[in-house]
Order: C-alpha cells, then structure tokens, then sequence
C-alpha cells in the first residue's frame, strides 16, 4: 500500500516537472524565432557610420522582415554580412537599388574623381556615413541583398542616443 502511495506521488511529481519543462522549451523557441527571424538586440561599433553611430558603441534594435519581404529603402541603415570575411557583420546605409545610377567619390582622401555606375538587379550599394573611414560598396561593388540580414529600428544604447536613426 505504502509503495502505491510512493508510486503515485512520484507520478504527479514526474508530471508538473514535465510541464515545467515543456514551457521552458516553449519559452526558449519563442525566444530563438524573435531573436533570429524579427528583432533582435545588436551591439556595433567602428568609426565607419560616424557620426550617426558612435565609435565606441551602440546597441541597435534591428528587424529581419523588411529585407526578407524587399522593404528596405535608399536611406535605411542596414546590418550586412560582410562580402570579403562572412564572419563579420557591418552596418552601413543604402544609397542604391538595382537600377538606380550611383555617383561616387572613388578615393576621397587621395583624389576628387567621381565614377557612376548603374547598380544591378539583385543588389544594393552600401556606404558608411563616414567616407574617409569605410570599406563599403566603393571597394566592394554592389552587395547582393542576400547579405542584408537586418534593418536598423533603433539606438537603444547609449541612453542620450534612443530613438530612431
């Protein structure tokens, strides 16, 4: 009788601890598909988007569904996996979609030459604020929009810098 009642705590034990654990793996995915798939926290840093963005640091809110679903415009400041190391992350702005002639200074620490090139299907032309500090789509060329991963929403770090760029 005693082994009975022992057996059928054990159970009820056994199930809220089942319970517990499927709200936590519940809880996890939710927390893997926010993160990766809609928004997610992202801390940059580099002298490249000066002065929009600090040399020190930002943490920036960015969404992933606007360069899935093509909703990424001239002007936005995006999070691209960089063409020449694909371990790196930089963030840039647009200034081109495909079709769209871009007017660039080629070198502008060493010369005042412009070049225009028309910008293909499939790609974007990416520069930082910061032209004298920026490997970006001058050296680079167009970069597929594949390798857009986010959208910059907000600065959420420094406090004296929230809100949108």
């Amino acid at each position: 009788m005693r082994v009975l009642q022992y057996l059928s705590q054990w159970k009820s034990k056994a199930k809220d601890g089942i319970q517990q654990s499927l709200r936590i793996a519940k809880f996890l995915c939710l927390l893997h598909v926010t993160n990766n798939y809609i928004v997610s926290p992202v801390m940059v840093y580099g002298p490249s988007m000066l002065p929009t963005l600090n040399l020190t640091g930002d943490v920036l809110l960015v969404e992933h569904l606007s360069p899935l679903l093509g909703k990424v415009v001239p002007g936005d400041v995006v999070l691209v996996k960089s063409p020449d190391n694909p371990r790196k992350t930089v963030t840039k702005r647009i200034l081109g979609m495909e079709g769209d002639s871009v007017t660039f200074l080629t070198d502008p620490s060493r010369s005042d030459r412009y070049r225009t090139l028309k910008v293909p299907k499939g790609h974007v032309w990416i520069q930082g604020d910061n032209i004298y500090a920026s490997k970006d789509s001058r050296q680079l060329g167009p970069i597929p929009c594949g390798l857009i991963l986010g959208k910059v929403l907000y600065r959420v770090w420094p406090p004296e810098g929230l809100g949108s760029l």
